[in-house]
């Protein structure tokens, strides 16, 4: 069993990066965790080489760059793990261009809308933020994460998604100007809470090691 996780985040240590690596770690199955931003790309580029006939590149991406050779072997994972950091209400910015990359080529121009990825893979998006749970409506986050769910589920087969709120942000707050959050309540919840998180990222990479794509 292999499976691939991609970290969003520029923090290869922090809150995001620690939940991929607990969902990675499972008994019995091959891991790899990419962190892109280390990597030189781009999103889609609109050529559609990877709609068009007869294409040698039809569903898939044709674009050459640090991401191609990885995107080259994702057929032969049989689990996705996706990890962000919510910033201005979305994931970053490399996620995104990640997300179009993965998605666009498998998604046909049809009527109804197929997948061409060439079997049922578990996918799972994990997202870490600032915001407390009962805040997610209010901003607008809900339809974000849903839409992304929808869109794993309708390429991969299935999909679903973990949260980790109100999450501790600095190493050090005092040498930042935050006077909007609570430090010492944020210190209790990384304490008390992000282990809960960690935990359930942790099942959920068992949960994939143990079952097979189809």
């Amino acid at each position: 069993m292999k499976m691939i996780a991609f970290n969003g985040s520029p923090r290869k240590k922090w809150n995001t990066a620690t939940l991929l690596k607990k969902g990675a770690e499972s008994k019995g199955a091959e891991t790899e965790l990419v962190n892109l931003y280390d990597l030189n790309f781009k999103g889609c580029k609109s050529c559609f080489s990877c709609k068009t006939k007869g294409s040698k590149s039809y569903g898939k991406c044709a674009v050459k760059d640090d991401l191609t050779p990885i995107l080259e072997r994702i057929e032969d994972f049989d689990a996705i793990i996706l990890g962000s950091p919510i910033y201005l209400g979305t994931v970053t910015g490399e996620m995104r261009s990640l997300i179009e990359r993965l998605i666009f080529p498998y998604l046909t121009y049809t009527e109804p809308i197929q997948s061409l990825f060439p079997k049922k893979i578990h996918s799972a998006f994990i997202y870490t933020m600032n915001i407390a749970e009962e805040q997610i409506e209010s901003y607008g986050y809900a339809t974000h994460f849903n839409t992304n769910e929808n869109y794993l589920r309708l390429i991969f087969g299935e999909a679903e998604s973990l949260f980790s709120y109100d999450t501790y942000q600095f190493r050090d707050y005092s040498k930042v100007l935050a006077t909007r959050f609570d430090e010492k309540r944020k210190a209790k919840r990384r304490k008390e809470v992000f282990p809960e998180d960690c935990q359930k990222a942790f099942e959920m990479g068992v949960r994939f090691a143990g079952s097979k794509s189809k």
